[in-house]
């Protein structure tokens, strides 16, 4: 299982190990990160949102239109803005390093 870091917009981090084929708002849920994910993963809102590390960024697969039109709404968006509900975990991604953004917006 891939481990994958989660950084608090308090400095701190969080590192879990994240199952093969979940998305990445599934492992924050089950591992009590406080990702909100409103829509549960379909798609609808922006608060799964994440920045991901700067290194990261070009090894994940490219962002829909659907999910580049929902980080449009997104709090805090950043170049390396994604979805959470959009990456999936694999073992490429063993390492991956995210930070939670200081707030959403669900509209």
């Amino acid at each position: 299982m891939p481990k994958i870091y989660f950084d608090f917009p308090d400095g701190t981090e969080k590192c879990v190990d994240a199952q093969n084929g979940l998305s990445l708002l599934e492992v924050a849920h089950g591992n009590h990160i406080p990702l909100e994910g409103a829509c549960e993963g379909s798609l609808a809102c922006s608060t799964c949102h994440v920045i991901v590390d700067p290194d990261w960024y070009p090894k994940l697969t490219p962002a829909s239109e659907d999910e580049e039109d929902m980080l449009d709404l997104a709090f805090g968006l950043t170049r390396t803005s994604r979805l959470g509900c959009q990456i999936i975990i694999s073992d490429a991604l063993e390492g991956l390093r995210v930070k939670l953004p200081e707030g959403t917006r669900n509209l």
